[in-house]
């Protein structure tokens, strides 16, 4: 039970991100308001995320001087919300604009009269901004905020004109909590020296509900332990000692919005009796009903636990109880007591009458009708639990047979080899070659499970009992621990599984995926030499970071002399005297043996992938730490934002002086794609993360496809998201990967379908932008369960109807029903004129 709700308050992070209506137009042009604007056209109005309005961005009328902070841009939300994220961008304006905020910081209120500043969980003010003045900059708000308004301050460390386009992202706060007062935290002195348990800095916090206990964080169960925010040991607990309090409690006093009909209050306490640390014995409730305290406290006592020290959810029962402010006195168990989140399950009463109390009802229907609700939800997280438990046990007694049936194979397989041809330096490649260790405690795993990004989903999210019947779930245990030991690739429809045993599963050092490959593909390639040079790293100019990940970086470059490193067979359309950009895939000095390992199959994998719309290895840089690649980059950036800074032909444009991309040139983007997806199919590789975001644009609209869109901080909302890090393309991603973990050429044709949405839509809208993440994830229960509920994405206004139809066909149940991408790739040279 602890573990089901330290999964809830994970998910409150997971899912309340969504947009509160900056770029949709929801958030309404009277709520948004300024300090002061350049212009009539740089108003408050016109700074809204993503939007080109006026002229493009809220601009105010004065230079930024460094430490003022007297220029703002406010957001009133017209009720308390629960905002974990937040974007910015600059003023483009269509090329005529160039001002964006590097800097700013944010404040907060929840009545517009007494206001807060942010801070990090480091005690950091200042969150990094923009470094140019189109791309979109979200940041996630570690501790998130509570509040109807919140303000945009920019900061500069120069005197500088700003402009600033933003969005705020999270969820309604339903809780009625508005504030608490509580005692301050005390230091635990009988730890070890290198353990401060110390809350005073924090306190300001805790007088306006805006701390720890409701911050949506549960603590760990060894509060000793670090916490995965890199805060000191026990930062999400407040703690109290009995020694500093002769009553024998701490009173904590709660105050809500209105007066509420209370039917439980759960309090998250640490038990690690071996530090002298339990829940509470007892708790004392008193009641603030309309002008006065009730004279009857409630009294409830949990059972004492000194067996399992984990912490847990206490529920205390309140008995539908109303009240407007509560005042608890929770009593000591033992030397200390610590808590770590408090929430309330209430029903808002608009008059007295609309909530009996226990008395005025003796029946309790309504609390009746509310219990058997709570009770079937518990009931069904519990199932949810326990199957997850049985699923994990599961996969890894098969994982285990697995790795023993196919330990001989990947012996050989994990020897990572680079022959260089450069007579200059004389390399030889048996001086590049390294030997895998048969089992590793890393987390960089390379062949099975899955890498660090791509958890298995059926351990995450997987909220379908049924799906265990499905006609095309993994093998069983049995069937999986008969197979034999050799190279043979298994293929399930003419395509490799990816968690099957012969499949190679590379993770790119910047925690995108490069391919899922077939181990006798990997076994071909590991046999020959790959003719690559090796490319002064003088001759680099780092111009920005892409992106990074766990492992390595992603750098735009300029280098110098490119032309006379590469094959005859690659032309550049540049002069040779003019430098190349180029995208360098950098791995971190400090990485350990299987991501060097890794890094080099990467490239010799990339030398082998020859095809016109597949970002190709140039050269590398490995005769020295860090080991590097440098890969093709198209001038024009990716697809997602070429397209979202475009317009469709037509009146619309022309008045509004955009920049357009033609129908024709939209069908020409989408073929190459196509065509590139058709050569990776034909090796049996499988992309995996098929989207605009992963496709480059060079000159006349040509199309490469690439892999460098998770590990950028601008795409982070694409990815569903466990305790803050990219996990799951689930929007682009089939039903059978988000719910049985198949990626496969099939898997691929649904995430091509949905590409080819984005491209008619110019990249506007997120697909199943009215879906929450979790509403996604049910979605493709629906394609599961095949009842014709499904949601399918809607036919965008540019696109005919022979243009949809081949959608919709990527997009059928049945991975045997989906075109391949030579038919996709036929029918789209028919469409174009």
């Amino acid at each position: 039970i602890s573990l089901c709700f330290i999964l809830i308050c994970l998910f409150i992070h997971c899912v309340c991100r969504y947009p509160l209506g900056m770029s949709s137009g929801q958030i309404q042009d009277e709520d948004i308001s300024a300090s002061s604007q350049w212009s009539e056209s740089t108003a408050a109005r016109y700074g809204r995320l993503d939007c080109e309005e006026g002229d493009g961005a809220w601009c105010p009328e004065i230079t930024v001087e460094p430490d003022s902070l007297k220029e703002f841009l406010q957001i009133d939300l017209r009720s308390l919300h629960f905002i974990t994220l937040v974007g910015t961008q600059g003023r483009h304006a269509g090329g005529i604009g160039n001002e964006f905020a590097q800097m700013y910081k944010i404040k907060y209120s929840r009545d517009g009269r007494r206001w807060i500043s942010w801070r990090n969980r480091q005690g950091k003010q200042v969150i990094e901004g923009n470094r140019n003045a189109y791309d979109i900059v979200l940041k996630d708000l570690e501790p998130p905020i509570i509040a109807r308004f919140v303000r945009f301050m920019p900061v500069t460390d120069h005197s500088m004109n700003v402009c600033m386009r933003v969005e705020l992202y999270g969820c309604e706060w339903l809780d009625g909590l508005v504030s608490y007062n509580a005692p301050a935290g005390e230091q635990m002195s009988f730890l070890l020296t290198f353990f401060l348990f110390l809350f005073p800095s924090i306190y300001h916090h805790m007088t306006e509900g805006l701390g720890q206990l409701t911050d949506g964080v549960c603590g760990l169960d060894d509060f000793t332990l670090s916490h995965v925010y890199n805060v000191w040991p026990g930062y999400d607990y407040v703690g109290w000692n009995n020694e500093s309090f002769p009553s024998g409690y701490v009173e904590i006093m709660f105050e809500f919005d209105r007066t509420r009909n209370f039917t439980t209050m759960k309090v998250h306490c640490n038990n690690m009796f071996s530090r002298h640390v339990k829940a509470f014995r007892q708790v004392v409730c008193y009641f603030h009903s309309e002008s006065d305290w009730e004279a009857t406290p409630l009294t409830f006592s949990p059972v004492v636990d000194e067996k399992n020290p984990s912490a847990r959810f206490v529920t205390v029962n309140l008995a539908n109880h109303m009240a407007s402010a509560i005042k608890c006195q929770f009593y000591f168990a033992d030397a200390w007591m610590m808590f770590s989140e408090i929430t309330f399950q209430s029903v808002q009463c608009l008059h007295n009458l609309d909530c009996p109390s226990p008395e005025e009802d003796p029946t309790h229907k309504v609390d009746d009708s509310n219990t058997r609700i709570l009770i079937g939800c518990l009931v069904a997280i519990i199932f949810i639990l326990v199957a997850i438990i049985v699923i994990i046990l599961w996969r890894q007694v098969w994982q285990k047979m697995l790795e023993k049936a196919s330990r001989r194979m990947l012996d050989d397989e994990l020897t990572a080899s680079l022959s260089i041809q450069s007579e200059t330096f004389g390399y030889n490649h048996n001086q590049l070659s390294t030997n895998s260790e048969q089992e590793s405690n890393s987390t960089y795993e390379r062949i099975f499970p899955l890498g660090p990004d791509y958890q298995e989903p059926s351990r995450l999210i997987c909220k379908l009992p049924e799906f265990a019947q499905s006609s095309e779930e993994p093998a069983s245990t049995s069937t999986a621990a008969s197979k034999s030991t050799t190279t043979t690739t298994v293929v399930q429809d003419g395509v490799p599984h990816y968690a099957e045993a012969d499949i190679v599963n590379l993770q790119g050092v910047t925690g995108s995926n490069t391919y899922a490959i077939p181990a006798v593909t990997m076994d071909l390639l590991s046999g020959k030499d790959v003719a690559v040079e090796e490319f002064p790293r003088k001759l680099l100019t780092f111009k920005e970071k892409l992106g990074e990940g766990q492992f390595g970086e992603v750098h735009l470059c300029e280098a110098e002399g490119m032309q006379e490193f590469m094959n005859k067979e690659f032309l550049f359309d540049i002069p040779e005297d003019q430098p190349v950009l180029v995208a360098v895939k950098m791995l971190r000095s400090d990485a350990n043996k299987n991501a060097r390992n890794d890094f080099l199959k990467e490239i010799k994998i990339m030398s082998r992938l020859k095809d016109p719309n597949i970002i190709r290895l140039l050269a590398v840089c490995i005769y020295s730490d860090p080991l590097c690649m440098i890969t093709e980059y198209m001038e024009n950036g990716d697809l997602n934002q070429f397209l979202s800074r475009h317009e469709p032909e037509g009146q619309l444009a022309l008045l509004s002086n955009a920049p357009t991309v033609s129908f024709n040139n939209l069908c020409y983007m989408a073929t190459q794609i196509a065509s590139g997806m058709k050569y990776l199919s034909s090796l049996n590789f499988v992309h995996r993360d098929l989207a605009t975001r992963n496709c480059l644009v060079g000159k006349n609209y040509t199309i490469k496809i690439a892999d460098f869109g998770m590990s950028r901080n601008l795409y982070s909302g694409d990815y569903y998201r466990i305790q803050g890090r990219a996990v799951l393309p689930i929007r682009w991603m089939s039903w059978e990967s988000i719910l049985l973990g198949k990626f496969t050429t099939a898997s691929d044709v649904w995430a091509f379908g949905v590409t080819l949405w984005e491209i008619l839509n110019f990249c506007k809208e997120q697909p199943y932008s009215q879906l929450t993440d979790e509403q996604v994830i049910e979605n493709t229960g629906e394609f599961f369960r095949d009842q014709k509920r499904q949601i399918y994405l809607p036919q965008p206004v540019l696109c005919p109807d022979s243009l949809y139809k081949i959608m919709l066909s990527c997009w059928r149940r049945n991975t045997k029903e989906r075109p391949s991408f030579q038919e996709i790739h036929k029918a789209l040279l028919e469409i174009q004129p």
